[in-house]
């Protein structure tokens, strides 16, 4: 086929509804009236359509090999926007005007001809499973889906793309998008701005990348990929999935050449398509949706004796290693909550952790909660506008947390639970339900690790509430307005309990991953007048343990998809390292 995109878009309409006139032709396509006179004469020029416009033989052809032979939906993400249901609701399975998103996806294929769809899923799998007896549709699962972007979904179906739709799954569309016959492949966009999009359609039809400070076009993100363009866009999928570079990246970035994509737009009207990103995309779209109903947004509410409607401004934080937090406005302020994440009831006492807020209100330590549950670990906190997080590659920030960190310490404040480090490392190893651990020298390093608790406790010290996650991202740098000094407070108190203090500075230095050289100096800037020989090692000691005891953590963890790349390889370093250098040190048991 050698007709161009104009040529290809009014032969198609021409094809569905007989001609009229050219006005009306000009009306339904979109093109000037001079655009569609000029393409009818090349039509008519090149054997696709007769005398009086209707298609010809040629034309016929051409349409009996355009038709698309399958679809792709990609599903398999966890949709972190969608806060603050998307703990219990994948985006493709939520409903507007009680219809499911990839049903009504999947209704419109079927009635544009394609029956030959795949849906790749990951988050919440099990959701997908009916429609397979529903829809006759193939399932591909996506075990990496926490940690790589939809590139690596595209991957898994990758030999399939070929005359083919590729759909997100939270698209909802009021017309149906997909059509018995496609000429050329396309990538849907929509004509409303976006200052998050990378691309713009400029007056050839092209997708081009936007420049820095610059809106693009609303990236919809269906896209059809003809035989022809599928060959060299696969190969691209399989070279950046491969790289390694490109996890964390959407899988339109196959689609480039240089500057601009490779593929035409297709432009829509932003009304008639919507991504549904967010909470209040969904409450825009269909204010009746049953899914709205939320119990944290219900909570909030209540806490501040409003309506649900009256929560805005939703959006996700980044996620945490332990929980999932959103920002909310209520009236003129924001608030963040906090709702814990997979599998954090078996690692957290909620109760234990609502008696240390209940020490520690106002004594300057950190901003006290509007609400906690006991029970659930449902937490709302009022926000901090401008804050910031400690830098541990900062000298300056380092002595600044070190500092706040020995003042809490100095005030010896009791509660009357413990955080059992070895008790906990068994806790968390019996989490993974008989799974053997993934180091093939686990047993070896758990049985040095366990040496070190006799030198432990033979160490004179003074146990009082300890923080136990004093990390350098749980110190909050802010200002109370433009022209004070910077403050700082600590924040997630979840693990703490009573404990040797010196437990605190060991949890700064392994998730800042610091060298001993680094170690050492963390050491000198908490203690001000000097650290005796003992002492250091029993924080080497400390390191050991609370390696170990972390790299369990992550271990069960990663049961729910959640991965942490070197953080977890590091702790379990941090085990097996520092135990040898006690070790060297001649620490009595060691060898």
């Amino acid at each position: 086929m050698f007709m161009n995109i104009h040529e290809a878009d009014i032969i198609k309409q021409l094809n569905e509804h007989p001609f009229v006139n050219q006005r009306i032709l000009a009306e339904s396509t979109g093109y000037s009236l001079g655009t569609v006179n000029h393409s009818i004469k090349s039509l008519v020029s090149d054997g696709y359509l007769d005398k009086d416009y209707s298609l010809t033989s040629k034309a016929r052809e051409t349409f009996k090999n355009s038709r698309p032979r399958n679809a792709i939906i990609l599903a398999a993400g966890f949709g972190m926007r969608m806060v603050p249901i998307n703990m219990t609701t994948p985006k493709a399975m939520l409903e507007v005007n009680n219809e499911r998103l990839i049903e009504r996806m999947i209704g419109q294929l079927h009635e544009s001809g394609i029956d030959d769809i795949t849906v790749v899923v990951g988050f919440m799998k099990e959701s997908f499973e009916y429609l397979i007896d529903k829809y006759n549709v193939k399932l591909i699962v996506n075990p990496e889906y926490s940690r790589k972007n939809n590139l690596c979904s595209l991957l898994l179906a990758v030999d399939d793309i070929s005359d083919t739709y590729i759909i997100p799954s939270d698209i909802w569309c009021r017309y149906n998008p997909f059509s018995k016959h496609e000429l050329y492949s396309w990538y849907m966009v929509s004509d409303k701005e976006d200052p998050e999009s990378e691309v713009r359609v400029n007056r050839k039809r092209e997708l081009v990348r936007v420049a820095l400070a610059e809106k693009g076009n609303s990236m919809i993100g269906i896209s059809y990929l003809t035989r022809n363009d599928a060959k060299v866009i696969r190969e691209n999928i399989m070279d950046a999935a491969s790289s390694g570079l490109h996890d964390n990246d959407f899988w339109e970035i196959a689609l480039y050449q240089s500057d601009r994509m490779m593929i035409p737009a297709r432009l829509v009207a932003g009304r008639d398509v919507l991504e549904i990103n967010t909470y209040e995309q969904l409450r825009e779209v269909d204010e009746n949706s049953d899914q709205l109903q939320s119990d944290a947004l219900d909570l909030i509410a209540n806490v501040f004796h409003t309506d649900p409607g009256q929560v805005v401004d939703i959006s996700v934080l980044k996620k945490g290693m332990t929980n999932r937090s959103f920002l909310f406005t209520v009236g003129s302020k924001k608030y963040i909550m906090r709702i814990p994440g997979e599998g954090t009831d078996m690692l957290i006492d909620r109760r234990h952790e609502a008696r240390v807020f209940e020490t520690i209100s106002g004594r300057g330590l950190c901003d006290d909660p509007v609400y906690i549950n006991p029970a659930n670990g449902y937490k709302i906190t009022a926000y901090l506008d401008g804050v910031r997080v400690c830098d541990p590659g900062d000298l300056s920030d380092v002595r600044i947390c070190m500092k706040k960190l020995k003042k809490f310490h100095d005030m010896k404040l009791v509660v009357d639970h413990r955080f059992d480090i070895f008790g906990q490392i068994d806790f968390y190893e019996n989490l993974w339900a008989g799974r053997p651990s993934v180091y093939e020298d686990y047993k070896q390093t758990k049985e040095h690790v366990l040496k070190l608790k006799g030198f432990i406790d033979s160490m004179d010290k003074e146990l009082c509430l300890t923080h136990i996650d004093a990390v350098p991202d749980n110190f909050l740098f802010y200002k109370t307005d433009e022209k004070a000094e910077e403050e700082v407070q600590l924040t997630d108190w979840e693990y703490s309990g009573m404990q040797d203090p010196h437990v605190d500075i060991a949890m700064f230095a392994i998730y800042s991953l610091y060298d001993r050289e680094e170690v050492d100096r963390l050491i000198d800037m908490y203690f001000e007048d000097g650290c005796d020989h003992m002492t250091r090692l029993k924080i080497y000691a400390y390191i050991s343990a609370c390696g170990l005891l972390w790299s369990n953590w992550c271990e069960y963890k990663s049961g729910f998809g959640v991965e942490f790349g070197e953080y977890s390889l590091r702790q379990y370093r941090y085990a097996k390292d520092y135990y040898r250098y006690l070790a060297d040190e001649r620490v009595p048991g060691l060898k």
